[in-house]
């Protein structure tokens, strides 16, 4: 959001409750993959639509992209779902064992079919973070690391909302799906790009960030409870990466994370306006792949009062009577 502020000559102040980016915020725990293509098999087709621009700006931002496509696989037993997710999917090669294993060699002869979606990308989020936060800093913009209520903002200004799931008392219809995740560290096992192992309890991805170490999830839970992971969870998770390749079973474990998705009702995000406040919210587990086209909407409103699609225009309408 401040990106695309500076952009349009407005130079806002940050005030975040960390110094730097780290785990209080769910993005630190993010995948990164910017995967439209993918993430349309269970996501409205707006999702496809915004989601295609979000490595050209995170590149642009960031420089961090990695255009390596993405690659779906399933267990022989699973074949169905694989068939099922390429019926709702589109922009993907069908590939056999051997396309498969040119891919990621670590991964041949374990899987006769999968499929390749070639126009997706993944950052490191972590290092997308320090990368935009670095940058503003450069253009002026300055951090103040405090835990303050939005209202106790408003003295100063115009005041916008990005707080996920901390605004749910001031967004009764805003929920959280919590997810959890893991970082292992495998040298044994090199692979490129992501990876989706289709599952019918726990679907698996696998995100490669460099010199052996992956980033492992990710559960749906409807629950906003975000404090620690579940033995259950840990053990799917786990058990998914073994089947995707045995020597993910010899893994150390970095990290074990916890945190809670904002979503509304159907899982696409919302921009309403109270007075001095503008919450934009609900990006559910697209967080990466919509942020961008979030923040644009709420830049064009302040810069030109355009209004766009997310925004919640009957809240909006009862702001400007009053």
């Amino acid at each position: 959001m401040a990106t695309e502020l500076v952009e349009r000559g407005i130079i806002p102040t940050v005030i975040d409750r960390q110094l730097d980016p780290g785990p209080e915020s769910c993005s630190w725990w993010a995948g990164g993959m910017l995967a439209p293509y993918c993430e349309v098999e269970s996501a409205e087709e707006v999702v496809l639509h915004y989601g295609k621009k979000a490595a050209g700006w995170w590149q642009k931002h960031t420089d961090v992209v990695k255009y390596q496509g993405s690659l779906v696989l399933a267990l022989q037993r699973d074949q169905a779902d694989l068939q099922r997710f390429a019926n709702r999917t589109q922009a993907y090669d069908v590939l056999d064992a051997d396309g498969i294993a040119e891919l990621e060699p670590d991964l041949s002869g374990r899987f006769s079919r999968g499929l390749y979606y070639g126009e997706e990308a993944h950052l490191s989020p972590r290092n997308a973070l320090r990368a935009l936060k670095s940058k503003l800093i450069q253009q002026g913009v300055e951090f103040i690391c405090q835990n303050a209520e939005p209202e106790v903002l408003t003295k100063d200004g115009l005041v916008i909302d990005c707080r996920g799931i901390q605004a749910k008392p001031d967004l009764g219809s805003l929920r959280g799906v919590k997810g959890e995740m893991l970082i292992l560290r495998c040298p044994e096992v090199q692979l490129s790009r992501p990876v989706r192992l289709l599952h019918p309890r726990i679907p698996l991805y696998i995100v490669p960030r460099g010199d052996g170490v992956y980033m492992l999830g990710a559960t749906m839970v409807e629950s906003s409870a975000k404090k620690h992971a579940t033995a259950r969870s840990v053990m799917e998770l786990l058990n998914a990466a073994y089947a995707l390749n045995p020597a993910f079973g010899e893994a150390e474990i970095l990290e074990i994370g916890v945190d809670s998705r904002p979503a509304f009702a159907d899982n696409l995000p919302r921009i309403r306006r109270q007075g001095q406040i503008i919450r934009a919210n609900g990006l559910y587990r697209h967080g990466f792949l919509l942020a961008p086209t979030l923040a644009k909407m709420v830049a064009d409103y302040l810069d030109q009062g355009v209004e766009s699609e997310w925004f919640d225009i009957k809240e909006f309408d009862t702001q400007k009577r009053s």
